[in-house]
């Protein structure tokens, strides 16, 4: 049976994520892994020429070897990122902690969404292994949906947390606040006018809940 799997997102900075394997899904993986604030470690023969960069920066740990029982020790999580079906399938078997085998969600014990970024905010989209192909369709569509004026806003309602706990004193006044500022009558400003339109509307709702005070 397919599992039904619980979403869920992950804090992954400075926690040791190993990656078996040094080709272009690997590099995928790893530059993943890197955005989260992981500290990654790569066991391949081979790396891509970028992966060779970032080795050179020291920005990844490498090993120039194929993969060994022993090699997960200390791992917090690990990614199966070869095409040799024997490799992946002792990195599965050995990993007694989070492990994920690319082309392969039988193997593994969590799958990788396809993932919306702008700014501060992030969809996972996933079929549950189903069509990895629908998935990132339908991550195409909410690309177009919430962009770039979307993110900017979602950054910027999240620098005013701090200024609300000064400028507005009561929990179900801020509460009201974010509720408008998250509504879709917002999110639509932001699509339709842009940014600023947006940040202008929130700025003279601040303001007039200030004069209530």
């Amino acid at each position: 049976m397919q599992p039904n799997y619980y979403p869920a997102y992950l804090d992954l900075k400075g926690k040791k994520c190993v990656v078996v394997g040094g080709g272009r899904v690997a590099e995928r993986k790893i530059r993943a892994l890197l955005k989260a604030g992981a500290a990654v470690y790569t066991i391949s023969p081979e790396l891509t020429p970028p992966l060779k960069r970032l080795k050179a920066a020291g920005s990844i740990r490498h090993s120039a070897r194929a993969y060994k029982k022993g090699d997960l020790k200390g791992a917090w999580l690990a990614i199966a990122a070869t095409s040799d079906e024997t490799i992946n399938k002792a990195v599965s078997r050995d990993a007694p902690f989070l492990v994920n085998v690319v082309d392969a969600p039988e193997l593994a014990n969590f799958i990788a969404p396809a993932v919306v970024q702008s700014g501060p905010l992030q969809i996972a989209v996933s079929t549950g292994g189903s069509s990895p192909a629908m998935a990132a369709s339908i991550r195409r569509e909410l690309d177009l949906l919430f962009g770039k004026d979307i993110g900017q806003y979602a950054s910027f309602i999240g620098g005013l947390r701090k200024k609300l706990l000064e400028r507005i004193s009561t929990q179900q006044e801020r509460e009201d606040f974010f509720r408008i500022a998250g509504s879709p009558k917002l999110l639509n400003l932001v699509r339709n006018k842009g940014f600023n339109a947006a940040k202008k509307k929130i700025m003279r709702e601040l303001s007039r809940l200030e004069e209530l005070k």
